[in-house]
Parts: C-alpha cells; structure tokens; sequence
C-alpha cells in the first residue's frame, strides 16, 4: 500500500468517524480503520464522497497508509482500550512518528502514555476535543498536550478543522505530556457546574416565579441577547420550549429527574481535592448529579417539612427573574474562575506552561462552554498573564460587586422555599471564603493542635507552636 495519507484515525464510532470526515473535507488523506472492518466499509460507502479515504483493514495496512512522520489518531473508549491500541500499533512506528489520543483520557495515563512512548522515540500527543460530535465534524475546540515539535507537525492540521471565531482558531498547544487533557477535563466540569447553574434557575424561575416552561424559554432567549450568551443557555431554551409529541406536555415534564455522567466532572473533583484547589461550584454540581439518581434515600426524604412562602405576584416575579440573571452571572464567573485557577495549580503542579488566555480563546468556539464572556476573559488574561482570579480584573469585579444584592436574595429565596440551589450556594460561599478578612479556620487549627498535636501558627511571631492542652494553662512552647 502507498503511504499517501496525511493522518490516520483508528476507532470509527461517531465522533472518530465525524474527525476523520472532518480532515477529509478539508483536503487532507486520511487513513481510515477499526477493529470491525464493517464499520470502516460503512464510513466509505457513505460518506467516501467528502474527500480522500484510504481504507485499512489491519493495523500493519493502516500504518503502511501514512506518511512519515506518521500521526495516527486513536478515537478510542478511555482506560483499557486506548492501551490496548497502543500496544497494537507502537510496535509498527518509528521514531518521530505520532499517535494521538483524542478521547477523554484521564490525563495521569497521558502522562504515563507520554513518558513510556518518548523512550521509544514516538511522541503521544493528548488531544482534548470539545464539541461532541457536531463539533467533531464541522469545527471542535482542540486542546493539544505533548511535545512543542509534534505541534509543528499537527498543528496546521488542527488549527484548520477546528473552530473559528473572528478568524482565530480553536485549537492550540496547551502544554507537555497530559496538559491537554487535564484542560479538556476542567472542561468538562466547568461543563457540569454551567449546567447545573442553568438548571437551578430554571427551576427557580418555574417554582418561585411561577412560569411555565415556555416562558422560561423566552427569559432564556433574552438572556442569550445579553451577557449571559453561550450555547448552553441558547439550547435550553430550545429544551424548554419543546413539547412532547406523545403526551404534548412539556418535554422537560415528561423526563425522569436523574441525570447521569460520564465521569469527567468526577475526575475534576477528585484531582481538585488531589491539588488542593477549591473547586466548590463544580464538586457541587457533581454531587448534585449523583443526588439526583438516589432513588432510594431520595424516598426516605420524600414528605419531609421544607420552607414555604406564598407565590410572587407578577410584578414580583419580573423583579424576581432579575435576580436570578444577576445570581446565574455572577455564579457562572465564579464556577470558570474556580476552574482556570485549577489549572494554573495543576500548571505549578506538573512544571506545565499554560497560557490561559489561550485556554480561554480556544474555548470561544466549537466546545460546550463556548459563551460570549470568554473574550472578555481571553483580554483579561492576555492582559495580565499573572492574573491570579477573574475578579482581580476591574470589570469582572464591578460586575460581582453590582450582582451583590440580587445574588444573594436569589439563594435566600431558594431558602426560605425549600428550593435546592448547591451550585449557586456554593459559588456564593466561594466568594465569601475569599473575600472574607478572616476566616474560622483558627478555630481548626485550635482544634487541631488539641487532639492531635498538630501545631499552629500565630499572627504575631513567627514559628510552629503547641499548647499543652490536658495540663493547667500556661504560655504555649515552639513546636
């Protein structure tokens, strides 16, 4: 077989089908094959029209198909499977060549995966893509870790099939071994956090302001209009205005209230916790996933006192959905600060140089959490690439420092009502832990030191000291 392919994807299902028709469409050859060669005659028989297709169906036929340096990209399940196609296929590449993982891999196999195959001489490039599989095929956000010199071979490639907004393209370089991957999982919780943030004023907007999902549906599409704009929030005003065709009842009526997940808002928490990085919007939203599907203990709830209030009036209720957009605002800032900064942790973690106004730049287009204030925070932080938190930004500030009121009301009605609202609650504790002069936890390292020795610090000298607790007072002692 001729190697006239620029770049082979292995693993056909959606979006490793929609990415390598994307490629096509854009002039490249590309190399197509799967475990299940029907599948493979499937895509070419279908779409071989869009462009060049090679066809393989043996791994040494699909490495034969490619041009040196030979990319080969694996559009695998996560975990045991993406070893599995590693394992296949190193063994038929050279030195240079370039596999490359596009799932939603856990970022510590990236790291693994990187570190075995640079010994070999190929490179493993972990290549977050954001978009699901409509982005996958008309522009996703790309997010690419790895080596700097496997990015001048990919990159021209990438940068074309990816999104574009005002021209710029939606996939960049993001950092060495798994960085690409640990920013497409803080994606994917900001992704989560955003959800659940919508989802609370919805049903704010439908139990204390009374309004019926379509109308909802119609706050939503002004919203869109204004600084809230983002794809999030233009579908589910979509979802919110659709009516069952069976029952032609509200279609979100009709569908069962337990969400599932897929586990990267999971993975965000876990290695959160890991780095010490207090992600409290994004846990929430994830632990409010998994409330959601606990049948059980939600029954042994069920009939139990919550709080109550008479309905709003009208003119209450459009003063009332104002709050809300102010609260959803200043909650979203708070969940996409939460992650960035995570970022920057896991950055000083792992000796990665992340640029996050190129994050936020990348993430304009083509990805979920795609909304208008993402330039605003790309300026921010091309600004001031020491930016430590959104917030340290003047209009950012100003915008949280105006939602201040109606922020909180927002939370205090869900209160006072009995409504759960974990997302917005916790971005708002968030705020209030760090703006806070001082905190409690003096109290826990009191704590601390008297059960288990811990020792403290003191605001008026310097040093570790313990109080001897069990025996009559006297002055504490340096650790």
């Amino acid at each position: 077989m001729n190697a006239t392919a620029a770049i082979g994807v292995t693993g056909l299902g959606v979006m490793g089908r929609n990415l390598a028709r994307n490629f096509a469409r854009n002039g490249y050859t590309v190399a197509v094959h799967n475990r299940s060669a029907s599948r493979t005659r499937a895509l070419i028989e279908v779409y071989g029209d869009e462009g060049a297709f090679v066809p393989a169906e043996t791994a040494e036929e699909f490495v034969a198909a490619l041009e040196r340096p030979r990319r080969l990209m694996i559009m695998v399940q996560a975990g045991a499977a993406t070893d599995a196609v590693i394992d296949e296929f190193a063994p038929l590449l050279e030195p240079g060549d370039m596999i490359i993982d596009g799932g939603n891999a856990h970022y510590s196999d990236t790291r693994r995966r990187e570190a075995a195959l640079r010994e070999r001489g190929l490179h493993f490039v972990g290549t977050g893509v954001s978009g699901g599989e409509e982005g996958a095929l008309e522009g996703p956000s790309i997010m690419v870790g790895g080596s700097a010199e496997a990015y001048d071979v990919l990159g021209p490639m990438f940068e074309k099939i990816s999104a574009k907004v005002d021209g710029e393209p939606c996939a960049a370089h993001i950092g060495s071994d798994g960085a690409g991957h640990f920013v497409k999982m803080v994606h994917n919780g900001i992704e989560y956090a955003d959800m659940q943030l919508i989802a609370e004023a919805y049903d704010l907007l439908r139990q204390v302001a009374g309004y019926t999902p379509a109308e909802i549906a119609n706050v939503f599409r002004g919203w869109n209009r204004g600084r809230l704009g983002s794809y999030l929030v233009e579908i589910t005003a979509e979802v919110l205005a659709h009516t069952d065709a069976e029952t032609g009842a509200p279609f979100v009526d009709i569908v069962a209230d337990a969400a599932g997940q897929k586990g990267t808002g999971r993975w965000t928490v876990q290695t959160a916790l890991d780095l010490a990085s207090p992600v409290t919007a994004i846990a929430q939203a994830t632990f409010a996933r998994a409330a959601s599907g606990q049948s059980e203990l939600r029954a042994a709830y069920a009939g139990l006192p919550g709080g109550t209030r008479p309905p709003l009036s009208r003119t209450e209720a459009e003063r009332f959905t104002s709050q809300v957009e102010h609260a959803l605002y200043a909650s979203k800032v708070i969940a996409y600060d939460q992650g960035l900064k995570m970022i920057q942790d896991a950055a000083a973690e792992y000796g990665w140089k992340i640029d996050l106004g190129t994050v936020a730049r990348i993430w304009r287009g083509g990805c979920i959490i795609r909304a208008s204030f993402l330039d605003r925070i790309r300026a921010a932080y091309a600004a001031d690439r020491e930016l430590v938190s959104l917030l340290g930004e003047m209009e950012f500030a100003m915008e949280i420092t105006d939602a201040q009121v109606p922020w909180r009301e927002t939370v205090a009605s869900a209160a006072r009502r009995g409504i759960p609202v974990p997302a917005f609650s916790a971005a708002l504790a968030h705020y209030d832990t760090l703006r806070a002069d001082r905190l409690p936890a003096a109290l826990l390292q009191g704590q601390r030191d008297y059960f288990g020795a811990h020792t403290y610090l003191r605001t008026d000298r310097p040093g570790a000291f313990h109080t001897h607790w069990a025996a009559p007072a006297r002055p504490e002692t340096p650790a």
